[in-house]
């Protein structure tokens, strides 16, 4: 029993170290301006974004209530979503 709490514990912290460490990642800007401006443009604008609710929990000390966290990884969803977005318009176009 003490070694399955012991595994648990590890596990755990395990857990909370990778995903810790990939909420700390700003979103990716890894579009082609030259092939594909606005989409680009608008990764950018997401990486933006990542940047001011950084700065907004710092502000606030991380009182936020976990909703610019979110906010952060819903950033985060976007510019892998408009990276699909290009890859999808290059095998088409």
């Amino acid at each position: 029993m003490k070694r399955l709490l012991i595994s648990s514990v590890f596990l755990a912290a395990a857990v909370g170290a990778v995903a810790s460490a990939s909420y700390a990642q700003p979103p990716a800007q890894d579009i082609s301006a030259w092939r594909h401006g606005n989409l680009a443009a608008a990764q950018q604008l997401v990486a933006q974004a990542f940047d001011r609710l950084t700065a907004a929990q710092q502000a606030n000390e991380f009182r936020l209530g976990g909703h610019a966290g979110r906010a952060k990884e819903l950033l985060r969803e976007a510019s892998v979503e408009m990276k699909l977005a290009a890859v999808e318009a290059n095998q088409h176009g």
